[in-house]
Order: structure tokens, then C-alpha cells, then sequence
């Protein structure tokens, strides 16, 4: 019956789509919503869980009497026959098996008789060491797995802290992203600047070759023009202005001598 609803639960439109056992152990809402549902498609709504909780599997065993009669029977009898109702009971039943001989004290039962006294010693002498040794045994399995589950979410924290210290790296890479843009518009800007000098200084000397060129031209002209002008005035003076003006200058000189005596 419950093999029957576990599977028509598991092949259910709504669990197709439900979440991993990955995700349902991390995700604590998804758990409990998940665990909820599983109750209810298993046990149904009608079930109550105050007054008839699920069964758990208990760690260790119930207290027992006479080391195999549960403890339970025993506090069965309390509310209807007292404290000595058990004991009177389990009396006269064996009273009465033995009188009608339906249980027969026969060779085999002595046997058993003595069977049971050598279980009973070897339990008593040799079943505290064996019940440390099978603790021990247990606590080292128990260690190991709970070795492993740390290991585990020691490993899931690191990677966690991994992971914010990444995020936090890319948030500084960012930062250094944008330095590393402003210093390249900072190159880019200086090699412009550089471009823009070079050009300046190439414009400048041929501004430069231009302005001497003019300079260099100017003075051809204007010594061409004097020798012209000089050569065209010596060719306007005749032999008879250039006597008269020889003599002009000679009595001009004597004048001159005369004054410097005087």
C-alpha cells in the first residue's frame, strides 16, 4: 500500500518538477514546503501527528525485565493489578502450562534451562566489554561520517568565501579597468599633443623657408636695383661733367686746406 502511493507520489505531475534532494537540503523554505508535501501524499490529510506522531527508529533499545520482558508489560498491569500484578501473573501462567502439562519439563528443557543460564552469565560477564567495543566501533563510523559532512562544509564554506572574495576582486578589477582606460586616453592625449607639436614645428619651417625665401628675394632686388641705378647714373656722366666735377672737388679741397691753416 505504501509502495503503491510512494510511487504513483513519485510519477505525480507535481513531482516532476519538484526540486533535486540537492537543492532541498540547501534551501531551508524549499525543505520544509517539501517535507510537508510528503506528509501529506503519504499519510493523507486526515492522519493526526500530534496524537499518533510518526515512529522513529530509536538509538538504543527499550529497558527490559528479566533481560527480555519488556518493560512496558510490566507498567501495563500497574493501573489494574498493582505493582505485584505482573509477577503474580507470569507465576500462575507458568503454574498453569506446568500443572496441564502443556509446556512438559522434559530432558530438553533442563537443557534449555541450562543454555539459558550459560547466556545469561556471558551476557552479564561478557556483554559490557562487547557493547563498549561495538560503541567504540560505532562512534568511529559516526566519527567518520561526521569527519566527512565537516570536511564537506568546511569545503562548501571555503568555496563560498572563495566565491565573495572573487566577487569582491571583480568589484576592484573594475576599478583598475577604469584607471587602466583613463591611462590609456592619457597616452592617446599625450600622442595627440605630440602629433600636434610635430605638425606645428613642420608648418613653422616651412613658414620660416617662405619668409627667407621672401627675405633672399627682396635683397637680390634691392641690390639689383642699386647697381642698375648706380650704373645707369655713371653712364648719364659724360667726360666734361666728370672734369668739371674733378676740378670742383680739387678747388673745393684747396678751401678746405686753406681754412684748416688759418
Amino acid at each position: 500500500m505504501l509502495a503503491r502511493l510512494a510511487i504513483q507520489s513519485a510519477i505525480s505531475p507535481q513531482n516532476l518538477f519538484r526540486p533535486s534532494a540537492c537543492a532541498v537540503r540547501f534551501c531551508q523554505n524549499e525543505a520544509k514546503e517539501y517535507k510537508l508535501e510528503v506528509l501529506k501524499i503519504k499519510e493523507g490529510p486526515e492522519r493526526d501527528l500530534v496524537n499518533f506522531p510518526r515512529y522513529k527508529r530509536p538509538e538504543y533499545p527499550g529497558k527490559v525485565r528479566f533481560g527480555f520482558i519488556p518493560d512496558e508489560w510490566f507498567k501495563f498491569f500497574y493501573n489494574k493489578t498493582g505493582v505485584t500484578g505482573p509477577y503474580v501473573f507470569g507465576t500462575g501462567f507458568l503454574t498453569y502450562l506446568f500443572s496441564k502439562e502443556i509446556w512438559v519439563m522434559e530432558h530438553e528443557f533442563y537443557t534449555g534451562v541450562s543454555l539459558l543460564i550459560m547466556v545469561v552469565f556471558s551476557i552479564k560477564k561478557f556483554g559490557p566489554a562487547v557493547s563498549k567495543f561495538l560503541s567504540d566501533q560505532v562512534d568511529a563510523d559516526e566519527k567518520v561520517y561526521t569527519d566527512i559532512r565537516e570536511d564537506t562544509v568546511g569545503a562548501l564554506k571555503k568555496g563560498i568565501t572563495d566565491e565573495q572574495r572573487s566577487q569582491e576582486e571583480a568589484k576592484g578589477m573594475k576599478v583598475l579597468f577604469d584607471a587602466k582606460r583613463e591611462n590609456v586616453m592619457l597616452q592617446l592625449e599625450a600622442a595627440f599633443r605630440d602629433r600636434q607639436m610635430i605638425v606645428y614645428n613642420e608648418v613653422k619651417k616651412r613658414l620660416d623657408y617662405q619668409v627667407e625665401k621672401l627675405n633672399a628675394q627682396r635683397r637680390i632686388e634691392h641690390k639689383h636695383m642699386v647697381s642698375w641705378i648706380i650704373s645707369n647714373v655713371v653712364k648719364s656722366i659724360t667726360a666734361q661733367q666728370e672734369k668739371e666735377a674733378l676740378q670742383k672737388c680739387i678747388v673745393e679741397l684747396k678751401m678746405l686746406s686753406t681754412k684748416a691753416r688759418a
